[in-house]
């Protein structure tokens, strides 16, 4: 089964909005070689329909470096019940519901799949143990307002801390894994 990681970069306060508004300030060498960590094994993009037409306004006009050219030419996989037509590829619609869709789409053959943005999306997918890793670059800003990750209530999801970093400009790294506990429970 092809793992899926969710990457985030995150404030204090829990808001993963509009990183181009705080992040950049933080975005030195140490913060960046870990932006470019997760795009290795990485051949699919799964996002849900906001996120991808954010993208799509943004990144085809991006080119010449690596996080753009990986972004446009990785295949994207698009969680929607509107769109039809993704404009931007190479990209796959994903219609109905996300969750066996996703499963579906974990049981191809291939390599890692990543998800960036697309916060409600992961949510649904963390708590159906479709989300083998959560990764989350907190930086140390207090951003005040904007979607949180998780801000919608729901069961609790246990998860371990597979590793942590902390780095010169106060940003620290998180990898999180489905607890041993939750993992047996949603597989059997």
């Amino acid at each position: 089964m092809r793992p899926l990681t969710a990457h985030y970069f995150v404030s204090v306060d829990g808001i993963v909005d509009s990183p181009q508004d705080w992040h950049f300030p933080y975005a030195n060498p140490e913060v960046m070689s870990v932006v470019g960590e997760a795009t290795a094994g990485v051949d699919a993009l799964l996002m849900g329909r906001r996120t991808f037409e954010e993208w799509r306004a943004f990144w085809p006009g991006q080119s010449g470096f690596p996080l753009a050219d990986f972004i446009n030419n990785t295949h994207k996989y698009v969680v929607t019940g509107t769109l039809s037509d993704p404009g931007w590829g190479p990209a796959t619609i994903l219609a109905g519901d996300a969750v066996p869709a996703v499963r579906d789409l974990k049981d191809q053959p291939g390599g890692r799949i990543a998800i960036n943005g697309s916060g409600t999306l992961t949510r649904a997918l963390l708590r159906a143990g479709l989300v083998d890793e959560l990764h989350l670059l907190v930086h140390p800003v207090v951003v005040g307002a904007g979607r949180h990750l998780f801000e919608d209530g729901g069961a609790p999801v246990g998860l371990d801390l597979a590793a942590q970093r902390t780095f010169g400009n106060g940003v620290t790294y998180h990898v999180y894994k489905p607890a041993a506990a939750d993992a047996a429970a949603a597989a059997a």
